[in-house]
């Protein structure tokens, strides 16, 4: 059973995100929060898997509540950051501060089910072309030195290129002509190399260095 925290200060959204995701047999809600201050202690009496995340609450907003879990809670959930702009400054803190994706309020039922499974398999980043816009907006780059220390193979280079484009394991594998267990291989090692904790970190960071340029 997939394990779902619901964070945000709107009692209708979080009705809303509830009814949808307890609607699947595979998922449950297993508590809420109004506020970012009240995550840690529910995080770790629940152990949820995913933690669904509004950005902009009074208290603690979504970024520090995001930084807090992960640097705070052994094997942290997976966060999806849930807000109303898909440009929010406070989303790209929050995907830069270590949350694992993001999801718009607006978005259909389906695309919220599928959203939460995505997440907690970490093979995909959610919204690859709005995450490209924001590296765009908000994002400073610094040139091709970091990635340069990275010392990335030319492999390694072309799976980051594919995995910034929102490629799962298997559409880059097919895309190169290998295994899944391969790209699986080549994502983890561009992982630790980077420092990254996941593959949208990974995607910053190619921005973030001008790897890979928003408009590629």
């Amino acid at each position: 059973m997939l394990t779902v925290l619901l964070v945000d200060d709107e009692p209708l959204v979080r009705a809303g995100l509830r009814a949808v995701l307890e609607a699947q047999p595979d998922i449950e809600v297993v508590g809420e929060a109004a506020d970012g201050a009240a995550v840690i202690p529910l995080v770790r009496r629940l152990r949820p898997d995913v933690v669904a995340m509004d950005v902009r609450m009074p208290l603690m907003d979504g970024i520090e509540a995001t930084r807090t879990v992960l640097r705070t809670v052994p094997d942290p959930p997976k966060i999806i950051v849930v807000t109303t702009f898909e440009n929010d400054e406070y989303v790209y803190g929050a995907l830069r501060a270590g949350a694992d994706g993001f999801l718009l309020k607006r978005a259909r039922p389906a695309e919220i089910v599928h959203a939460v499974r995505l997440v907690a398999e970490g093979d995909s980043l959610l919204f690859p072309a709005a995450v490209r816009q924001l590296a765009a907006s908000h994002g400073e780059t610094h040139g091709s030195a970091a990635m340069e220390r990275a010392g990335l193979t030319e492999r390694e280079e072309d799976v980051l290129r594919l995995v910034a484009r929102g490629l799962s394991n298997a559409e880059i594998a097919a895309r190169l002509v290998v295994g899944t267990e391969t790209v699986k291989s080549h994502v983890s090692s561009v992982l630790t190399k980077l420092g990254a904790r996941d593959r949208t970190q990974a995607v910053i960071a190619a921005y973030e260095s001008g790897f890979v340029s928003p408009g590629h």
